[in-house]
């Protein structure tokens, strides 16, 4: 079948797929040269990139985003906070609610690591006009918020 027979999710997602894929092995990568356990910088990528997006992460809400009981959760940030990872805040106006940040050294370490991939990356990307780079994010936005949505609202199991 001709590329341009096959559905268009048949086309592009699983291209999505293997990209997320790589992702994850790279996240692996990491997690290994910096003798890291996996969770832990799956944990540190999602403290990052929260603090990224400008909205720090909670404990509970990193427990979430790794899938971890509060308690294994814990003992994970423990770990991170041990090794001089992230510390931790109570920088609100409710100061029971306690936030996640990353310490420099973390992100000189992620800066280190990630440099020459950011570099390639951005290589490839310059090959690309701002009006193709603004569709193909405008895309993956849209399919990000339908797998958000379906995840937050999935089918009936019957």
């Amino acid at each position: 079948m001709a590329d341009d027979e096959r559905a268009p999710d048949q086309r592009v997602v699983p291209q999505l797929r293997e990209f997320a894929a790589a992702g994850d092995e790279l996240g692996r990568l990491f997690a290994r040269t910096k003798r890291m356990h996996t969770t832990d910088a799956a944990a540190m990528v999602a403290i990052l990139t929260a603090e990224d997006q400008g909205a720090p992460l909670t404990p509970a809400r990193l427990a979430e985003h790794v899938v971890l009981t509060t308690g294994a959760t814990s003992s994970l940030l423990n770990r991170l906070e041990e090794a001089g990872h992230i510390i931790r805040t109570r920088g609100h106006s409710d100061r029971r609610v306690v936030t996640l940040h990353s310490t420099p050294a973390i992100h000189a370490a992620a800066d280190a690591f990630f440099a020459r991939l950011a570099l390639r990356q951005n290589a490839v990307l310059a090959d690309y006009t701002e009006a193709e780079l603004t569709l193909v994010e405008a895309v993956v936005d849209r399919l990000t918020a339908v797998v958000k949505d379906f995840v937050d609202h999935p089918p009936d199991p019957a």
